[in-house]
């Protein structure tokens, strides 16, 4: 009688440590996609930066610090960063960005220039993308770090070496509003 109940018990136990494991490797992949999906969107505004760099400096000739910072980080490879380097430089240029578009204030010529108007607007298209696509990723990775972080599937998690993924989240400095000089 005993040995029936030991050997049911260490069913369940298997059969929960399987559907645990293909559980993370779902969310896993799940991750993977959603990352994807946003690294495309970044992909587009890392692209694009040169193109907008190159319209404004011609302007702003004197208004180099903001110009250099943004290239400074776009000159990068792209393609040879980690995840978590293509998050932490997507999140310095974030910050850089709306300072740029703070420094064409100051230039009424480079807002009327059609070059200039035309790569803004694929700029708020690509960033409204990006936040959409962010929420997506800040979603799954929610969901596999509960999963990661819960008791019991926490002890499975440790012994196939899930770990919590870091969330790709605003900088204090992104929330203070930019200051527009007249």
């Amino acid at each position: 009688m005993y040995l029936y109940i030991l050997v049911v018990l260490v069913v369940v136990i298997i059969i929960y440590l399987f559907i645990t494991y293909n559980v993370f490797v779902s969310l896993n992949n799940l991750v993977k996609e959603a990352f994807a999906t946003m690294d495309v969107y970044l992909k587009m505004r890392w692209d694009l930066i040169p193109n907008l760099i190159e319209t404004v400096k011609g302007y702003a000739t004197h208004e180099t610090k903001t110009l250099e910072n943004i290239v400074k980080l776009r000159n990068e490879v792209y393609d040879n960063m980690s995840l978590n380097e293509k998050i932490n430089t997507n999140e310095q240029l974030a910050l850089d960005i709306p300072k740029l578009m703070v420094l064409v204030e100051n230039y009424p010529d480079l807002k009327s220039n059609q070059n200039f108007l035309e790569l803004s607007k694929q700029l708020v298209k690509i960033e409204d993308d990006i936040a959409n696509s962010r929420k997506y990723y800040n979603g799954v990775i929610r969901n596999l770090n509960n999963k990661v972080e819960m008791f019991p599937s926490n002890v499975i998690a440790k012994l196939f070496y899930f770990k919590s993924l870091k969330m790709f989240e605003v900088i204090s400095d992104q929330r203070e509003n930019i200051e527009v000089e007249l």
